[in-house]
């Protein structure tokens, strides 16, 4: 017992020289407007600022959860869903992904901005922690990135997101379930058919699972067309799941003309 005190005692410390450290390098200002205040527990995003955050409310489309810009009162499936085959049951989002949501994306995912975690975590968590309450679900998983790729970017934001979910959901995260078996092009620059064939056959699970009757929370950063996590939840059903739901951070609008923009 008194190890695992020990244990605990160290890691408190080591994160409070950690803050103490990111406070030295990064004053307690605002990351995105270098005005007002913000601290670590922050994610170094100001009050004021959080306000440009555009957060996802219904309508939206009941499949993959894109925002529909008007007072509809009933059920609907957008273009995409209807014109795409889809593996996953449903797919939600916390936020948009615009503006200043976006430009703080980018540098935690090229820049190894890491300290603007605890705002995105508590944008997802905020969000996807009620809805899942609702249902019965045996595991989250992050979407997997390519060796190579995560050897580059040296981290799995999918992975690093999907941690305070699981810990705020009290639902098991695993994350040697599935993994990505082809280093596909980035989706940047794809259209909506581009995407959905380059990472058609990136997924495949590991050791062959006993997913049989599993209900799974797929976690990701940011949702476009569906086509990534679709690949993803396609493996899990082979493998024996149930039901695959999708969880991202943000959402793209960028793909749907005459919705949210």
């Amino acid at each position: 017992m008194l190890r695992v005190h020990v244990k605990v005692d160290c890691l408190s410390a080591l994160k409070c020289w950690l803050d103490a450290g990111l406070s030295f390098f990064y004053p307690e200002v605002c990351q995105f407007c270098r005005d007002e205040p913000a601290k670590v527990a922050d994610g170094f995003v100001g009050a004021i600022c959080r306000n440009n955050v555009k957060y996802i409310q219904p309508p939206f489309c009941e499949r993959c959860g894109l925002p529909f810009e008007g007072a509809l009162t009933t059920a609907f499936e957008c273009s995409n869903c209807r014109e795409t085959e889809l593996h996953f049951s449903s797919a939600r989002s916390a936020v948009v992904a615009s503006g200043m949501v976006l430009d703080l994306l980018h540098r935690y995912k090229y820049n190894q901005a890491l300290w603007f975690e605890p705002f995105f975590a508590e944008l997802l968590v905020k969000a996807a922690q009620p809805a899942l309450a609702k249902g019965e679900w045996d595991m989250i998983i992050p979407v997997p990135l390519h060796s190579i790729k995560q050897r580059e970017r040296e981290f799995n934001q999918a992975e690093r997101l999907a941690k305070p979910l699981a810990a705020a959901c009290g639902i098991p995260l695993q994350t040697r379930v599935v993994k990505r078996v082809l280093p596909t092009r980035t989706q940047t620059r794809l259209n909506r058919q581009e995407r959905a064939a380059n990472v058609r056959k990136a997924f495949a699970l590991r050791d062959t699972p006993n997913l049989a009757g599993k209900r799974i929370v797929l976690v990701d950063d940011v949702l476009t067309t569906g086509a990534t996590t679709s690949a993803c939840a396609r493996a899990l059903l082979k493998g024996g799941a149930e039901r695959v739901c999708v969880w991202t951070l943000a959402r793209a609008v960028t793909f749907a003309p005459g919705l949210l923009q």
